[in-house]
Parts: structure tokens; sequence; C-alpha cells
């Protein structure tokens, strides 16, 4: 497979699973309005998430930034770095981000911000420290494309809808609990029966959406790697550099469930099966391999 099949693989599948997520919210609303004879259940709920999650896409670069406590630094800090950035900017089309530094002493780095006109990329101490010139280069060029290909505005996206599913899942279950819906009751047995698939519907549909939630981030991962590695033309780089910030055993301390994801290498270092089914990265194994599976 090349870099080019590769990306669009990815993007296939990834709207592929957002299609498929859509569908899977207007069943379960029609299905929870069904048996609470509410159809305006679902619009309410697009409506509550939808305002919920704008405040989080307008200002989650700075409760990012807060949160791993990064400090922006100028040209003059570490004009290397710069340089480098800049280069990859003008290579991919792309206005030059904030840069950031966190404190830390594992290697890693995300991008995050609202679009291109407003983004960011921070790295760790440790990154500009452990890694070579063309290590660094596959990093940063990995977290240009994730700003280049959108990727803030569809976990924006995908944040809104996995909130949909919890508020209708929420609503059902208070309204079932309390006696809501004239479906209980209309038909004796099957109603009783409906209510129950309903109750398990809800119970089971915040799960599932977490689970198509991350499996949209890890193929947004994969197609992050293979964008990268198109404007660096050195997959290697890249390869080499998740090589070693997989093996660092040094703890990101500032790390947690809710920046887990932005990072380039997930933080906490899952390995089983079972964590790496609940995690937002693909193993790194899998990525190294298609890395050097692609053909320049």
């Amino acid at each position: 497979m090349t870099i080019y099949t590769q990306a669009e693989s990815n993007t296939r599948k990834t709207w592929l699973l957002m299609t498929g997520f859509l569908f899977f919210i207007i069943a379960l609303g029609w299905l929870f309005g069904y048996l609470l004879d509410s159809q305006s259940i679902l619009i309410l709920a697009v409506i509550f998430s939808v305002l919920m999650s704008i405040g989080s896409y307008w200002y989650s670069d700075k409760i990012v930034l807060a949160m791993t406590r990064a400090r922006p630094i100028e040209k003059k800090d570490n004009p290397e770095l710069y340089r480098l950035i800049e280069n990859l900017c003008i290579t991919a089309g792309l206005p030059l981000p904030k840069i950031y530094i966190i404190e830390q002493s594992q290697p890693n780095a995300f991008a995050t911000g609202r679009d291109k006109n407003h983004a960011v990329v921070a790295v760790t101490r440790g990154l500009l420290e452990k890694l070579e010139r063309k290590e660094l280069e596959g990093v940063i060029a990995h977290e240009l494309s994730h700003i280049g290909n959108k990727d803030m505005l569809l976990q924006t996206v995908v944040v809104v809808l996995v909130g949909v599913v919890a508020v209708l899942s929420n609503f059902f279950l208070r309204a079932s609990f309390w006696g809501g819906g004239r479906r209980r009751g209309s038909s004796g047995s099957s109603g009783a029966i409906l209510m129950l698939i309903g109750i398990i519907a809800a119970i089971l549909a915040p799960i599932a959406a977490a689970l198509i939630q991350l499996a949209i981030s890890r193929k947004r991962e994969f197609l992050a790697d293979a964008s990268g590695s198109l404007l660096t033309r050195y997959p290697e780089g890249l390869a080499s550099a998740l090589e070693k910030i997989s093996q660092n055993p040094e703890p990101l301390k500032i790390a947690s469930n809710a920046t887990a994801h932005l990072f380039i290498v997930n933080p906490f270092k899952q390995k089983t099966r079972f964590t790496n089914l609940l995690s937002t990265h693909p193993p790194i194994e899998e990525r190294i391999k298609a890395l050097r599976g692609m053909a320049v």
C-alpha cells in the first residue's frame, strides 16, 4: 500500500464511520421518541449538545494548553525548531502555528486549535532533546497534518455526536424510571418488552458511541502518519521517532484522560489488547509497520 492509498483508505473509513454514527443517532432518537411518545427528543438533544460543545470548540486550545502547562516560545528561544516548522508549513501550504514547549522529559507532541489560522503545535522538552532532526521533522509533519486535515474540527463534531447519544440515553433512562411515555402500557407484554429493549439500548448506546469515537480517532492517527510522510518524503523519520517515543519509560506527568488523545503517542503507553481497544491511538507496532511499508 502506498502513502496515497493509505491516506485515501483512512479518509474513506473515517467518513463511513461518521455516516454510520449519524444513522446510529437517528435510529436511537427515533426509538427513544417512539417509546416515550415524543419525537421532539432528538431535536432537543442535538440542540443542547451543540450548544454545550460550542464553548469547547472555541476555547479548547486555551484549556488544553493550561492543562498541559505549555508555555509559548518565540523564534529567538529556539530558532532551529522555528525554521524546521516554518519550512514544513511552506511545503504544506499552512500558516505558521503558535509554538509551545512543555517542560517534560517524556518525548511527545500534540496539535490543537479550531482551524489552521488558530492552530498550536506543542512539543515536550524531551522530544527536542531525544530525537534527531529527521525524527523531529517527522513528528512535526504529523502534527501539521492534523491541522491540514482539519482533525480538530472533526473531533469537535464527534464530541457533539457522542454528547447527543449521552443526553438521549440519560433522558430516556430518567423518563423511564419516572414512568414517562405512553408506550409502556399501550400493548401489554409487547409494550413492556419494547421498554426493556429501550432501556438496554440506553445503557449500551454511550459505550457504542465511545467506541466509534475511538475508531475515528485511530483512523485520523493513521491518516496523519501518511500525510506527514508525504510532507517530508521520508517515512522512516516518523517511524524511528515513534519507536523512540514508545520505548521511553519516563512518565508524562501532565497527561490526563482528557488530553491523552491529542498526543502523537498515547502518554499512558497501553500495551494489552483490552487497553488497545479502548485507546485513542492505534498500536505503535501497526503504525510503524504501515510507515515502513509505504513506498515514496
